[in-house]
């Protein structure tokens, strides 16, 4: 399967999980395409000052690899800068939020797996 960039779905959503600021989501495949063993892998743009606020992840799990920007990450409580090529991983039961620390934009790929 191939897909092409011009049948991406393209959101913007404020506040996301309590954050400050709006995420552009960029939606590469859908949960269907995930044969529904996940229920998103997106592109994820964070202007700065914005964030994802601090949640946790039920019988799922999350991977974030910075693509570009500078981001303040929170992992189950301990504050950690990543630069592009950094990767996280948030595993089931754990806490996380990310915020763009830089002055430009923050983009990440974004994948949470159902587990």
């Amino acid at each position: 399967m191939v897909k092409r960039q011009n049948n991406y779905t393209i959101e913007r959503k404020e506040h996301m999980r309590g954050g400050e600021g709006a995420v552009t989501v960029t939606e590469l495949l859908t949960p269907a395409e995930l044969v529904e063993k996940g229920r998103l892998c997106a592109k994820l743009t964070l202007e700065p000052g914005s964030s994802i606020g601090n949640h946790v992840h039920e019988k799922e799990m999350e991977f974030f690899y910075i693509l570009g920007g500078e981001a303040e990450y929170i992992d189950n409580g301990k504050t950690i800068t990543l630069y592009p090529g950094d990767t996280t991983l948030t595993p089931d039961g754990e806490a996380h939020s990310i915020k763009n620390a830089g002055n430009t934009p923050l983009e990440l790929l974004a994948l949470i797996l159902y587990i």
